[in-house]
């Protein structure tokens, strides 16, 4: 066989089409950390060998320059390659020391005209020796480029008096104005962290930006781990927020495409899906192609600069009303879809939709993918797009509401219970704590109910699951209208809604009977619903005033929750 021809067979067989039907028959495992490997697909092997025929093929003797290739040699040796999957050895601290000595080779590229050549070449193996070095290594330079490369403050201060003796100069002089409009600029210059112009040039080359979002990864994991009071901490909150405003301005919503994700979707596309799915987790394939498949949809946020990239996930129910648990979702899906084959002279297959029969839409899953992009609101926006792209393809569209978990519940509700063991806090009526001590026959009732808690082996016992529902949905709604951090709802899933104008509008009692909705919320949860008419008017009255918008049965709740706090108190 000819050489041209045996690298195009290679080529065919890495294709990421051949890849593609086999992964579409592997079952995917839920989380991150076990997601299908390339390797399972032989994308890896099949990369090996194409790369390693290709450069056989091609002949590497037309490299004849020494230089160049001692130059290559060490490269390839030092910095990471273009395939992440090839094995490398561990870094050390001499890497790091490297590491640290190429970052301020380039900055002092800053302050000299040097080729923007020069600069990208130089950067770009920075980019890649960051990449390769183990995590204890990229937290001493992070620190190095936090402290050593911000603002030099000796420099401010002395612009600033610089700038201050010619404002006190002639200050109608033409000549006058010129030299303070230029001091101006110097000072500006030099309140510019000096790593803000690296990232600038990070920003230019390939793949870049995505190097920035997670560099941004690592700071803020570096900053969670950081001693309130150790040198570092302020420094590294600069560079956060440096990072933070330059991605804001990069990841406007003007710079963002709306994508509709089907069946049809690239495969890649489908598995990240799978993968950055928080709320909850795909079991396979055939469910991710139901919750892309029809009366439902799926849009994503993708970025120019990062187009294989879903920045944010949002899943949508279409229904004929607002669902009150998973399984109602499900069930709106098989009634529409029956409904529909049951119009006379109507021909229906697996992937017909009745338009007319649409009047609710649910957004039961939002994910943020990239934690780089931590405190940049995009979601929010990504809720309102979808909304006008429902509108206007669904006509008869009148509802809007979430199905949203209540992430840290049950935590709170421990810690509730360890309080009342104390004496400290009425968390039950007299009659339920009756009821419950008769039924679980104790007398060391919120021990016990600490013990059921910690497992979800109570929701199988449908006596005990009745007698729970009043008290835990009562106390859910305490910990979702009444419990605030700063003024603002306490759970992040109610702020992130209630600050998008959103009515927090129904709680729902085993809504969500998975390991995970138990062990979250033990099974409850709640609908925000969008009246879209007064969403203005929520959204700033919740960010100015901190009132929480919520229908009458959740206000309900919540005021026999806090009557049995404030009886509790009046007794002490």
């Amino acid at each position: 066989m000819k050489a041209a021809q045996l690298s195009r067979v290679i080529c065919n067989l890495c294709s990421p089409l051949g890849i593609a039907e086999i992964r579409r028959q592997i079952p995917i495992i839920s989380g991150r950390s076990h997601k299908i490997s390339p390797m399972a697909s032989g994308e890896h092997d099949n990369t090996r060998i194409h790369t390693f025929y290709t450069k056989r093929l091609s002949g590497s003797s037309s490299r004849t320059d020494d230089s160049q290739t001692r130059q290559d040699a060490s490269d390839h040796d030092y910095y990471i390659s273009s395939n992440e999957n090839q094995c490398r050895r561990p870094s050390t601290a001499e890497d790091e020391q490297r590491v640290k000595n190429l970052l301020k080779e380039i900055i002092a590229y800053r302050e000299n005209k040097v080729s923007s050549w020069i600069v990208e070449s130089k950067v770009k193996n920075l980019c890649a020796a960051y990449k390769y070095l183990l995590k204890s290594h990229r937290d001493g330079f992070l620190k190095v480029l936090a402290c050593d490369h911000a603002v030099d403050h000796q420099m401010v201060c002395k612009a600033a008096e610089s700038l201050l003796s010619i404002e006190q100069q002639k200050p109608d002089d033409e000549c006058n104005r010129r030299q303070i409009m230029k001091g101006e600029e110097q000072l500006k210059s030099l309140l510019t962290p000096q790593y803000a112009w690296l990232f600038v040039h990070v920003g230019r080359l390939e793949r870049g930006v995505k190097f920035l979002v997670d560099l941004r990864t690592d700071v803020l994991a570096v900053i969670s781990e950081l001693d309130v009071k150790d040198p570092a901490m302020v420094p590294m909150q600069k560079l956060n927020l440096t990072l933070r405003e330059m991605l804001s301005l990069w990841f406007s919503v003007g710079f963002l495409n709306l994508e509709r994700i089907t069946w049809r979707s690239p495969c890649e596309m489908l598995q990240k899906i799978s993968e950055y799915e928080a709320v909850h987790p795909m079991r396979n394939w055939t469910d991710l192609k139901r919750r892309v498949g029809p009366y439902r949809r799926c849009f994503v946020y993708t970025h120019s600069s990062m187009p294989d990239e879903p920045l944010v996930v949002l899943h949508t129910a279409l229904s004929d009303e607002i669902a009150r648990s998973t399984r109602g979702i499900v069930s709106a899906t098989s009634r529409m879809s029956v409904d529909a084959s049951a119009c006379p002279g109507t021909i229906v297959d697996a992937h017909t939709e009745d338009p007319s029969h649409v009047k609710a839409a649910i957004f039961y899953s939002i994910t943020s993918t990239q934690k780089g992009l931590q405190g940049i609101e995009l979601g929010n926006y990504l809720i309102k797009r979808v909304v006008r792209e429902l509108k206007a393809e669904f006509p008869r569209v009148s509802k809007f509401s979430s199905l949203s978990p209540i992430p840290t519940f049950r935590l709170w509700l421990l810690e509730r219970l360890k309080t009342a063991e104390k004496g400290r806090r009425e968390v039950l009526t007299s009659e339920e704590v009756e009821q419950l001590k008769s039924y679980l026959q104790t007398d060391m009732l919120w021990s016990e109910l600490k013990k059921l808690f910690k497992t979800n082996g109570w929701a199988a016992d449908t006596k005990l699951v009745s007698l729970l529902e009043a008290p835990l949905m009562r106390l859910c709604a305490e910990y979702l209208y009444l419990e605030k951090r700063r003024g603002y709802a306490l759970d992040n899933v109610a702020n992130f809604h209630l600050r998008n104008g959103a009515v927090m509008w129904r709680l729902n009692w085993q809504a969500d009977p998975s390991a995970r909705g138990l062990g979250n919320s033990f099974g409850i949860m709640v609908n925000y619903r969008y009246f879209l008419e007064d969403a203005e008017t929520n959204s700033c009255a919740y960010l100015e005033k901190q009132y929480i918008a919520a229908s009458d049965e959740v206000r309900q709740l919540a005021v026999g929750a806090r009557d049995l706090t404030e009886k509790f108190t009046s007794k002490m």
